[in-house]
């Protein structure tokens, strides 16, 4: 394993983490908030044996995270921005084939669905890990008095002093996207404090990267006096997925209610869903190794 940057043809630089052989098929590995590239180092570690496929793998830090370039405008991480990035990384690591596959988890997911909408000739195949799809965040959003409640940390997120706030207490706010789906106690608990070292490593270098994801994205809850999200609507021509795709969905998800996979065959012909009754949202903490038989299943379905 080593830590890479890659300075790309738009002016981004992507910090990553890379195991494997250069030259070898590559599988693409996406975080989410409040994570970085490392939580991905076991699906790293795995792929890129020879004994499963021998895979270049890459799990970059996204634009405004840890080592990479951190734009301060929050138009700068609208999706078009993001999709570029990763765009352009395919096109270093792997210029003559497609991606063998993009896996995702969380915000990394929002980026990867957007993705393969716009660009499917660039992967073979797609791998979302407890993500919703545009289509169905969009639906629940507006309608599911469940969905709205539970997407409301997101109107936090987007408050001016998010930062601040966020940071106080050794971080106390942010442990609890963690702790409070169980992930220091029972079977599945991980946050152990190497771990937590990590994250304070990462979360020490700047907060507002991440959360201008969501403070520039127009899918949130809709608020008092802001008919904003209610009044959008997306076509399907922005919603088809037409590659391959895996979905793994820890139903006991707090933040993301099982109702976001229902209707996921309407925008996705080559679909298996896979509903993991015991994960939460940190499923690829909690269950690597179900997470890496799943995904191995998936690249060898055919």
């Amino acid at each position: 394993m080593k830590q890479q940057s890659f300075s790309l043809s738009n002016g981004i630089t992507l910090d990553c983490r890379v195991a494997g052989v250069e030259g070898r098929p590559v599988m693409l590995f996406l975080h989410g908030f409040p994570e970085a590239a490392f939580v991905w180092d076991e699906m790293l570690a795995f792929f890129s044996d020879p004994a499963h496929g021998g895979y270049l793998c890459v799990a970059p830090n996204l634009r405004g995270y840890a080592g990479s370039s951190a734009p301060s405008d929050v138009a700068a991480y609208r999706a078009k921005h993001l999709v570029q990035d990763l765009v352009a990384l395919k096109d270093l690591l792997s210029p003559q084939q497609p991606l063998a596959c993009l896996v995702a988890h969380d915000w990394g997911g929002a980026v990867a669905w957007n993705m393969a909408n716009q660009h499917p000739e660039l992967m073979r195949q797609l791998a979302i890990i407890n993500s919703p799809h545009p289509g169905t965040f969009l639906r629940e959003l507006q309608s599911s008095p469940e969905q709205q409640a539970a997407s409301a940390y997101m109107n936090f997120l987007i408050r001016p002093d998010a930062e601040v706030l966020l940071a106080e207490d050794d971080y106390r706010r942010l442990w609890a996207f963690f702790t409070n789906m169980g992930a220091v106690d029972g079977p599945y608990a991980w946050l152990t404090e190497d771990v937590k070292a990590q994250y304070r490593e990462v979360w020490s270098q700047g907060l507002t990267g991440a959360l201008n994801y969501y403070r520039a994205s127009p899918l949130r809850p809709p608020r008092e006096a802001d008919a904003a999200a209610a009044a959008i609507t997306l076509p399907k021509s922005m919603l088809d997925i037409l590659v391959p795709t895996l979905v793994l969905w820890g139903m006991n998800d707090i933040a993301l209610p099982p109702g976001l996979v229902d209707g996921l065959e309407d925008y996705i012909p080559d679909l298996r869903l896979q509903r993991i009754a015991d994960g939460s949202h940190w499923l690829v903490h909690e269950q690597p190794t179900l997470v890496a038989q799943s995904l191995w299943a998936f690249l060898h379905k055919n």
